[in-house]
């Protein structure tokens, strides 16, 4: 099964990394995607899985900011990631999360490898390595990442996951080559 020209090698993506109009007021260093990244990505024949933004779907495109884009951004996200940790939105992160379970499962279940997960460093949803809480960017994961981490913990996946900010382009070049290429 699975026999035509297809790389058989998929990496999952912040859905921001293909799309920073999802993104809260004032946050977006691109006008559409993160051209670095994704011609990278393109470049090197893996497929490329868009995770749901878990943001927008959880709270929407406004999301509710009343300064707009003069907020700092650790000051937005430690605000966004407080009313993701409401009832509403986190059932609606559970959702997302085993949707994205399920994808990962069903590649692996056809012998498909999958390269890694590719969060935001600083997000309140997708950081990896940092997130944004009390006002600072800290060490730790985003509500969204954190939750699926330990979702495919419990079925036993383990997949490596790495954070970029793209603020940072040649960094998270330089990360998500090393990601994809194994090392």
């Amino acid at each position: 099964m699975f026999t035509d020209a297809r790389s058989k090698a998929v990496v999952f993506i912040a859905h921001c990394i293909l799309n920073q109009n999802s993104i809260s007021d004032g946050t977006a260093d691109y006008p559409g995607a993160v051209k670095e990244i994704m011609e990278l990505l393109c470049a090197s024949d893996v497929g490329i899985v868009q995770m749901p933004c878990p943001e927008l779907i959880c709270l929407g495109l406004d999301r509710g900011n009343v300064y707009e884009s003069a907020s700092p951004v650790v000051e937005e996200n430690t605000r966004i990631r407080g009313i993701m940790g409401s009832d509403s939105a986190a059932e609606k992160l559970k959702r997302l999360v085993d949707d994205v379970v399920f994808q990962i499962s069903e590649y692996l279940k056809y012998g498909f490898e999958i390269r890694g997960i590719v969060g935001i460093n600083r997000s309140p949803s997708c950081g990896v390595e940092t997130t944004s809480k009390d006002n600072r960017e800290v060490e730790g994961e985003g509500v969204f990442i954190e939750t699926l981490r330990n979702e495919l913990g419990s079925k036993g996946i383990n997949l490596k996951f790495v954070g970029i900010k793209t603020s940072e382009p040649e960094e998270a070049v330089k990360t998500v080559r090393e990601l994809i290429a194994g090392d």
